[in-house]
C-alpha cells in the first residue's frame, strides 16, 4: 500500500473512533438528564410523609405496645430521615415496621 492510501485510512479509523466517544458521551448525557429530579415542591415517592403514623420495631423498643411505639412525622429531611413529633432525633425507615 502507498503512504498516503495508509495515512488516508489511519485518519478515517481515528475519525470514526471520536465519532464513536462522542456518540457515547451525549447518549451518557441524555440519560442523565432524564432522571427526574427531587424537588421540595414535589418530593416524588418517599417513604414518609409529614402528618403520617409510623411505628417504631419491637426490637428497638422492647416491652411496649404498639400504640406506644407509634408516632407522628412532623418534617422528612432531604437524606430520607425524618424527624417525629414528641421524639428527638432523626430516623431512618429501617426503624420502623413496615405498613400493613
Amino acid at each position: 500500500m502507498k503512504k498516503q492510501t495508509k495515512r488516508l485510512l489511519g485518519g478515517l479509523a481515528l475519525a470514526a473512533g471520536v465519532l464513536g466517544a462522542a456518540g457515547a458521551i451525549l447518549t451518557r448525557k441524555k440519560k442523565m438528564k432524564a432522571k427526574p429530579q427531587r424537588s421540595s415542591k414535589h418530593p416524588g415517592d418517599v417513604w414518609a410523609r409529614p402528618g403520617m403514623m409510623v411505628t417504631f420495631r419491637a426490637e428497638l423498643m422492647p416491652g411496649r405496645e404498639r400504640e406506644e411505639r407509634t408516632f407522628r412525622v412532623k418534617e422528612l429531611l432531604p437524606n430520607g430521615r425524618v424527624l417525629l413529633h414528641e421524639v428527638d432525633g432523626e430516623h431512618a425507615e429501617t426503624e420502623f415496621a413496615p405498613m400493613r
